[in-house]
C-alpha cells in the first residue's frame, strides 16, 4: 500500500491531521477521484478510519501504530535519498 507515492503523501498528511477528499486532493495536486480510489484502498487496508462531520467525511491514520509506521517509511525513504547509512 505505501509503495505508491500518492497514498504515501495521502498518509503522511493524514497521519498529523483530519481531511475530507477536497482538501487532500487540493494539498497535494491530484484530482478528487484519483484520491478518492487512493482512500479506498487505504481504508480497506485498515490504515485510515472516517468519520462524519455533516456532509463531509474526514479521514485520517487508524492509530498510533499506524502514524509510527508512516514515519519509519518517511525515515528510511529520507536515509535511502540523502545516502545516510542504514542502521543495522
Amino acid at each position: 500500500m505505501l509503495s505508491d507515492a500518492t497514498r504515501l503523501r495521502l498518509m503522511w498528511l493524514l497521519s498529523v491531521d483530519e481531511f475530507d477528499v477536497g482538501s487532500l486532493a487540493g494539498t497535494i495536486g491530484v484530482a478528487r477521484p484519483s484520491v478518492s480510489q487512493h482512500l479506498a484502498k487505504l481504508r480497506l487496508a485498515g490504515l485510515v478510519q472516517t468519520r462524519r462531520e455533516g456532509r463531509r467525511v474526514l479521514y485520517r491514520a487508524r492509530d498510533a501504530h499506524v502514524r509510527a509506521l508512516i514515519g519509519e517509511a518517511l525515515f528510511h525513504a529520507d536515509h535511502e535519498v540523502s545516502g545516510i547509512p542504514c542502521h543495522e
